[in-house]
């Protein structure tokens, strides 16, 4: 990372939620591939940085599954309380990460983070100080429904269009300021660079692979084994 010590970077995982439409006994980053799951491939892939020595998981606190994994005994992993939303759990993650210069959030179900994304997002603490995320350009064709309808309103023009993914990567106080200032008054935060929006900050976009995906329906978990694994074998070449 050139002159750039990363020593003061900690991951934050929000790991509250239940995943309801996954339709499965347990929340969705409990499901498995192979011998793990879902949460352990994700934060695996964290820690296959060498930046990454600690990450914060925030978990509900009717979680009866985290304590039977082997990450619950492990020393890099603090767990804390989350809470209902996910601004809510990650600003619990951050109130924990004291002294942390930089904070990277990262999906408990987006077990496919490429260790090329990865130093790429961490990299742009050289010239941002800001913060940015992982995303991937639009390339389908957008449709706008009409309001409560299952009806096309119009096409909506793609160019400059990007999916956000995750990690992504911010100060540390600058993330804590907006998230605190957006749920104070009420905005509506689906990740953490909406928070920043919110208060009039641009993060950079990054771009990402589009392997990097979120296990959210049956089918995702199929496609997600598919690219971990070409991951791994990679890795293990």
């Amino acid at each position: 990372m050139n002159n750039l010590s990363l020593a003061d970077v900690i991951a934050v995982v929000p790991a509250a939620g239940i995943g309801s439409r996954m339709q499965a006994t347990c929340p969705k980053q409990y499901l498995t591939i192979g011998q793990h799951t879902l949460l352990e491939h994700s934060i695996a892939r964290l820690f296959s940085h060498p930046a990454i020595k600690q990450v914060i998981i925030a978990l509900s606190p009717d979680d009866h599954y985290f304590a039977t994994l082997p990450l619950a005994n492990d020393p890099r992993v603090l767990r804390v309380t989350g809470g209902e939303t996910r601004a809510e759990s990650v600003l619990a993650g951050l109130q924990a990460a004291q002294g942390a210069g930089w904070v990277l959030v990262h999906d408990a179900a987006r077990p496919c983070l490429h260790p090329d994304d990865l130093s790429r997002l961490l990299h742009i603490r050289e010239q941002s100080q800001t913060g940015g995320i992982l995303a991937a350009p639009v390339r389908d064709t957008m449709k706008r429904g009409e309001p409560g309808k299952a009806l096309i309103a119009h096409t909506v023009d793609r160019e400059d269009l990007w999916h956000a993914l995750t990690p992504q990567f911010f100060p540390c106080t600058l993330l804590t300021a907006c998230l605190t200032r957006a749920l104070n008054e009420g905005a509506t935060i689906t990740d953490e660079a909406s928070a920043l929006e919110y208060c009039g900050y641009h993060p950079m976009l990054v771009s990402g692979r589009s392997d990097n995906i979120k296990v959210t329906r049956p089918e995702d978990l199929a496609l997600a084994a598919f690219y971990l694994s070409q991951i791994q074998l990679k890795e293990s070449a």
